[in-house]
């Protein structure tokens, strides 16, 4: 080995930690959210089967391009709201990756609240 440490951004060490505490079940899917600086992603995970039972983005084909960043992520909010209560699911768990509770983040748990989640 060339003694070189390898270390882990603040970003990855928050997740981490947030991952451990945040588990989806069938009952109560894990509602997981990925920000980039152009898009934003959300998608409700069963963890115990480790299957993605719905997902919504900023990158689907007809989405409005027109919208600011908060706008968009308050349009992905409902969509996975509507999508999970199409599904059947009506209560998750929020995993928002380490990411601080404002801006996006808050605006997509707001839109999906609204959308019939309950958190």
């Amino acid at each position: 080995m060339s003694g070189r440490i390898i270390k882990t951004t603040g970003w990855q060490r928050r997740k981490a930690r947030v991952r451990k505490k945040v588990i989806g079940t069938n009952e109560r899917p894990r509602l997981n959210v990925f920000r980039s600086n152009r898009h934003i992603y959300a998608q409700l995970i069963d963890d115990m089967t480790g299957v993605t039972i719905a997902a919504a983005s900023t990158q689907v084909k007809g989405f409005d391009d027109k919208l600011d960043k908060s706008g968009a992520a308050k349009k992905v909010g409902e969509t996975i709201g509507k999508l999970a209560i199409t599904k059947g699911v009506e209560k998750v768990v929020f995993d928002r990756s380490g990411y601080q509770y404002h801006g996006r983040i808050k605006a997509l748990a707001d839109a999906a609240r609204e959308a019939g989640l309950k958190f």
